[in-house]
C-alpha cells in the first residue's frame, strides 16, 4: 500500500478532509482524527479499543501498537506489509467512531 492509496480511500469517505502538513498529512472527520502519516512507511489509525485486538489478531503483519499507544484508541499500520482490505477496514472503523 502507498500513502496515496490511503489518502484516496480516506478522502472518499463522507466529510473526511485532509489536514496536517505537507510532510505529515492527516485526515479528519468533524475535526476528529481518522488517519495520519507517522513516517513514510507508517500511518496511525484511530480505532475503537473494543475492535483493536481483533484487527491485531486478524492482520498481525499489518498492524501494531507500540507501548506509547497502548492506552489510546490507535494502531500503527505498516504500509509495506499492509493488505488493502486490512487498512480500509481500520479506516472505516475510525471513520465510524469519529462521526458525530
Amino acid at each position: 500500500m502507498t500513502l496515496d492509496e490511503v489518502a484516496r480511500y480516506a478522502e472518499s469517505l463522507p466529510q473526511v478532509k485532509r489536514k496536517g502538513t505537507e510532510s505529515r498529512p492527516a485526515w479528519y472527520v468533524d475535526n476528529r482524527l481518522v488517519v495520519r502519516m507517522q513516517d513514510p512507511n507508517t500511518v496511525v489509525i484511530r480505532v475503537p479499543l473494543s475492535r483493536r485486538e481483533s484487527l491485531l489478531e486478524t492482520y498481525p503483519d499489518c498492524f501494531g501498537v507500540p507501548p506509547r499507544m497502548e492506552a489510546h484508541h490507535k494502531v500503527e499500520a505498516y504500509l509495506d506489509r499492509a493488505q488493502p482490505r486490512a487498512l480500509f477496514t481500520a479506516i472505516d472503523l475510525a471513520w465510524e467512531m469519529q462521526r458525530r
